[in-house]
């Protein structure tokens, strides 16, 4: 692990076990929140791991979604890294400013993530995403981040598992949430991890995926527009052929649809979630008008 930027923050951010977590969530009187989407995450192992995922050198900065109590909070301090905590809930945040006062390269915003201006948190550094995301507004809170004019260079997240794997499907099994994530960003999942290492255990596993933002986009922004609403129609009658969903959707004739598909080498009889990302960017610039 790295040296911290300020010696005086190791002492204050001595590691805690399950056990302690598991006392001050009950002294704390602090109890997640369903409509949240909250569970916390209370192993160390865990973090760590996250951490090194991530690859979180010392000077950096990370933008951490919701930290609730703080436990990946502190393992990105201990790393040496710069960290900027978005965090809701006013009562985490209240117990937040008490257990962290005084650490060394922290800034804690009370603020709705999905709607927060990215610029403010980061100015033009350059800057990393590590989070436990919860699961009301996980693809949400990542599309915000990879759209935004100064996005990350990388995004280490925890979501659910079924999550992770729309995220990185390739076809025949593509999705939306897939296209929308692979168009911006490759990615993996780092790893698997399961629901007893969290107060209270969800009712699923969860996965936390890396991924590495793409430096040029493709397209412009009118015309990736333009793909999410084609693709949007074409999901939305994922049982139909390309062909005749997008006809639907469009209001235009099958057969001037089914000649520019096949124009951009589509087959029109195909699934919408067998094209994977360069179909779709050929189909949207066939379709551009």
């Amino acid at each position: 692990m790295n040296a911290p930027l300020h010696p005086d923050t190791s002492s204050l951010l001595g590691e805690r076990s399950r056990k302690d977590w598991s006392r001050i969530l009950r002294n704390s009187g602090i109890r997640s929140s369903r409509s949240m989407g909250q569970n916390f995450l209370v192993d160390p192992s865990v973090v760590r791991r996250i951490v090194s995922s991530a690859g979180v050198l010392a000077g950096d900065l990370v933008v951490e979604i919701g930290p609730g109590m703080g436990i990946l909070t502190r393992e990105l301090l201990l790393s040496g890294a710069e960290v900027v905590a978005v965090e809701l809930d006013r009562e985490l945040m209240r117990f937040l400013e008490h257990d962290l006062n005084g650490a060394s390269g922290l800034r804690l915003i009370e603020r709705d993530a999905r709607h927060v201006d990215v610029a403010e948190l980061t100015g033009t550094r350059p800057y990393q995403v590590v989070a436990n995301l919860p699961y009301s507004v996980a693809t949400v809170v990542i599309r915000h981040f990879i759209e935004a004019h100064n996005a990350p260079s990388t995004m280490t997240v925890m979501v659910q598992r079924e999550v992770a794997e729309r995220m990185i499907a390739a076809p025949p099994h593509m999705s939306l949430l897939g296209l929308a994530s692979q168009l911006y960003a490759s990615m993996m999942i780092a790893f698997i991890v399961p629901p007893d290492v969290f107060i209270p255990p969800p009712k699923v596993e969860l996965a936390v995926v890396r991924m590495t933002i793409r430096k040029a986009m493709p397209l412009t922004l009118e015309e990736r527009n333009r793909l999410f609403a084609l693709a949007t129609m074409a999901f939305q009658r994922k049982r139909k052929t390309i062909s005749n969903g997008l006809s639907q959707g469009l209001g235009m004739p099958k057969t001037e649809l089914e000649g520019r598909l096949e124009q951009a080498g589509i087959d029109p009889a195909r699934r919408p979630q067998t094209l994977d990302v360069d179909e779709w960017l050929r189909v949207t610039q066939v379709l551009a008008s």
